[in-house]
């Protein structure tokens, strides 16, 4: 950074690559914030961005010093007498100034400045450069000095005019005078208005030859003062009169370092930086708050049962039941399980797709057959949504908290679909227990026991009623072997179905929280994509646009 004399101090002015930087910031801050910042200092913003875009390619080191004052102040008096010429028309009784009037020192090309600025009247100044002007330390070349029209002219066109021009330029000189010095309109509209200017910003209290010494004296440092009050302490304050020639010389010699510095319109367009990012900065909070996680375990409580996912979870231990029992039960009566119809696929959720007809329309469209959400569910949705959004932006401005609300509102029938959608995708099958084929195979061979017991018996039974000689069952024990395989097969057939169904209601309860498990965590996928990520994304602008303003303000 350049240095720049500023009363006493000396301030440090960026460097080009560091103001096109905060530019840059400033411009990226705007963008980011877009909808959620005040729309007066946004613009503003953006029109000091593209400013100092256009400034800063304006080829050459000119420096645009601009002479402001109310009507009667004696500046383009004094701009005459700066110049060296009658160039700017003087009016004794009224304003006469309507269009800026400019002079330029020096032999650089300053058509495209002067475009820039929208100034017709040019004047050239025949002054060599490299060689002090009379009163001075330094020469003016590269200075670009501008007579405005009367900021409190009762034309407003003359006020518009004036206060485009102020827009544009490197340097103030407001001009006032004994009997103005206090205005209201110079002090509340323009000087305290650009209090973060001072930098770039001298006061001229002109026609003092109407005061004796003390008067003048008095007059400076009520006007220091007032300065101060506006919020320039340090504000530089020359006195002059351009009937005696007093404060002239001094003022030619600070345009002159002024313009020897050659860092003037850096100094301009980094306070501008700094202002509009001070304007724009009350629209951003100073921190993001972060998502409770409380906020997000009920959101997916909610959105689970909207989902219906307690329902699909007493299908799957149903389903498991029904399917163990049509493995593992007793034979003889395992037939009659199957008739009933599978929970699952009642849901349309046991991964299979039958033959579609045309009336099955959810079956087109891969949807499940779960009930509709209860308005219970669905309020419960919203409860948590508004909730987590009120956590979210509680610690932002209006405008953030309102497009964090917008960002976490379920998008209606469409939050149902995926809801839907997730449930369908997600498998709620598992590999068959390995108890369940042992099980079968000992209920076989119970049945093939029992077979063969009844089978003997009706031999035997019937070689008896044919009178065959010695036909007798072998025994074990008193009972009839062919006996005991029919009663041990069908008695120990129903006590192992007993203890498979006993086995698989824990089976299902475990498989239901397997699933329920999985469920929930499709569920999250759709919280995290269609609520929290919308949520986070507002939350990042801001962050973006807070960090955007922040560095921009550095400059």
């Amino acid at each position: 950074m350049s240095p720049l004399r500023r009363g006493a101090a000396t301030v440090p002015v960026p460097t080009a690559e560091a103001l096109a930087a905060a530019g840059t910031e400033l411009e990226a801050a705007v963008a980011t914030g877009n909808g959620q910042l005040a729309e007066e200092p946004a613009e503003r913003a953006a029109a000091v961005a593209a400013k100092l875009r256009e400034r800063t390619t304006l080829h050459g080191g000119r420096t645009v010093v601009a002479l402001a004052g109310a009507t009667g102040s004696g500046k383009s008096s004094l701009f005459n007498a700066l110049v060296g010429s009658e160039v700017a028309t003087v009016g004794a009784r009224r304003p006469t100034t309507s269009d800026p009037t400019g002079a330029v020192w020096g032999d650089e090309p300053v058509g495209e400045l002067f475009d820039w600025l929208g100034v017709r009247a040019r004047h050239h100044v025949d002054a060599p450069c490299d060689v002090p002007q009379e009163g001075t330390a330094g020469d003016l070349c590269g200075l670009v000095l501008l007579d405005l029209p009367d900021f409190d002219s009762r034309e407003m066109s003359h006020r518009a005019e004036a206060e485009r021009i102020l827009e544009l330029v490197d340097l103030f000189v407001w001009v006032t005078d004994p009997q103005k010095y206090a205005d209201a309109r110079l002090h509340d509209d323009y000087v305290a208005a650009l209090s973060t200017h001072d930098a770039v910003m001298m006061v001229v209290l002109n026609q003092i030859d109407h005061l004796d010494e003390a008067g003048v004296s008095a007059c400076v440092a009520d006007l220091r003062r007032l300065m101060a009050r506006d919020g320039l302490p340090d504000a530089t304050v020359i006195a002059t009169s351009v009937r005696s020639g007093q404060g002239v010389d001094e003022l030619r010699q600070r345009l002159a370092n002024a313009v020897a510095s050659r860092s003037v319109a850096r100094a301009r367009l980094a306070a501008d930086v700094r202002a509009a990012a001070a304007g724009l900065r009350p629209c951003v909070a100073e921190a993001e708050p972060a998502l409770a996680t409380s906020g997000q375990i009920e959101l997916v409580d909610a959105l689970v049962r909207a989902a219906g996912v307690p329902v699909v979870v007493g299908a799957v231990d149903r389903d498991y039941r029904m399917e163990a029992g049509s493995r593992t039960g007793w034979p003889f009566t395992r037939w009659a399980g199957n008739l009933r119809p599978r929970p699952l696929r009642r849901l349309r959720l046991d991964g299979s797709r039958a033959e579609i007809s045309q009336a099955d329309v959810r079956s087109v469209l891969g949807r499940s057959s779960l009930p509709p959400p209860t308005p219970a569910a669905r309020a419960a949705v919203t409860l948590a949504t508004r909730q987590l959004a009120q956590r979210a932006g509680e610690s932002l401005p209006l405008p953030w908290a309102e497009a964090v609300t917008d960002a976490a509102t379920p998008a209606g029938p469409d939050l149902a679909d995926t809801l839907d959608q997730a449930v369908v995708g997600t498998s709620l099958r598992s590999r068959n227990p390995l108890w369940w084929k042992a099980v079968n195979w000992l209920q076989i061979l119970l049945a093939v026991a029992a077979f063969a017991g009844l089978g003997w018996t009706l031999v035997l039974t019937v070689l008896g009623w044919l009178q065959f000689p010695d036909v007798h069952a072998p025994l074990w024990g008193p009972f009839p072997i062919p006996f005991l395989l029919l009663v041990t097969g069908l008695v120990a057939g129903l006590l192992v179905a007993l203890a498979a169904r006993l086995l698989a209601r824990v089976g299902g309860r475990r498989r239901a929280r397997v699933m329920e498990k999985r469920l929930r965590e499709s569920i999250s996928d759709v919280a995290d994509e269609h609520i929290l990520a919308p949520v986070t994304a507002v939350l990042g602008r801001h962050q973006q646009t807070r960090e955007h303003l922040d560095r921009a303000a550095a400059v």
